[in-house]
């Protein structure tokens, strides 16, 4: 499975100073967990939780999930004691808020070659502030960032805009890092929703997020994650188009014949591509279980 099939459609933060969050998040069906040592966790329990998630990483404990860390930025007293304990221990990856520049990458890869990290724990940087979004094409690019992650409540701060249904104030600069990681080959997901109690409003913005064409999107909340999960993953009716697609395409060219229609509609390379996507995702997914 290529990274960029690998499913993450739902990435669920857990605060790494609750022990009873860690040993919840073990039972939740999200693709992947940032265990959070920066906004949920208050200052005099970041070394504790830093612990915490290195022990959670390092358990074995938590099956297919794909799991990260989150730690605080290293223009903070704590951000350089995360990556030199996070890295080590082997996550898929370190979450990095506030990155702005290539330069910030460099410093966090750089700081996890000394820790002694392996070259596979890759960088997430988050996407929240506007200097960062005018470097999000060289930060995407970047070889150790494999995913990038939109930090919507901090960009919406930054641009004093309010948070409203449908996010019109943002939806111009998550295209913007939509494609700069497309351009990149690199995965982007989209950021949290706020209002927990609220699931008609989260389901509309799952759905916009998908189909903008982020790769997934970032959680609070363990109800969230079905939802997310629903809506990331092909239906039925569309693997069993897909299969059809691919099929009629064949035969097409197995028969010397240059057009090919599927349900009245005329199918082209494009197409065959998306089926075959369709049906990747579909197969990365059932893996999972």
């Amino acid at each position: 499975m290529t990274d960029d099939l690998r499913p993450r459609r739902s990435v669920l933060y857990m605060p790494a100073a609750n022990e009873r969050a860690l040993e919840k998040a073990k039972t939740i069906a999200a693709d992947a967990i940032i265990f959070d040592l920066e906004d949920a966790v208050a200052p005099d329990a970041k070394p504790e939780a830093r612990n915490a998630a290195v022990a959670a990483v390092q358990s074995g404990d938590y099956g297919n999930r794909e799991l990260t860390i989150r730690c605080n930025g290293l223009d903070t007293q704590w951000g350089a004691a995360d990556i030199a304990a996070a890295g080590p221990a082997g996550p898929s990856a370190v979450v990095i808020p506030k990155v702005d520049s290539v330069a910030g990458v460099d410093a966090v890869s750089e700081q996890l070659d000394a820790a002694g990290a392996s070259p596979d724990v890759m960088i997430w940087p988050m996407i929240e502030t506007p200097t960062a979004f005018f470097e999000v094409r060289a930060i995407a690019a970047h070889q150790r960032v494999a995913v990038l992650v939109m930090g919507t409540n901090d960009l919406a701060k930054e641009l004093r805009s309010p948070i409203v249904p449908g996010r019109h104030p943002l939806v111009a600069h998550l295209a913007t890092a939509l494609l700069a990681a497309r351009e990149a080959g690199k995965v982007i997901l989209d950021g949290v929703y706020n209002d927990v109690k609220n699931p008609d409003g989260f389901a509309a913005e799952c759905v916009q997020g998908m189909e903008m064409g982020f790769d997934g999107k970032t959680l609070i909340h363990p109800s969230q994650v079905e939802p997310t999960n629903d809506t990331w993953a092909p239906s039925p009716d569309e693997v069993e188009y897909a299969g059809r697609v691919i099929e009629a395409f064949d035969q097409a060219v197995a028969d010397g014949k240059g057009v090919v229609t599927v349900d009245g509609r005329m199918i082209e390379n494009l197409h065959v591509d998306n089926a075959r996507r369709v049906l990747a995702t579909a197969a990365a997914i059932a893996s999972l279980s």
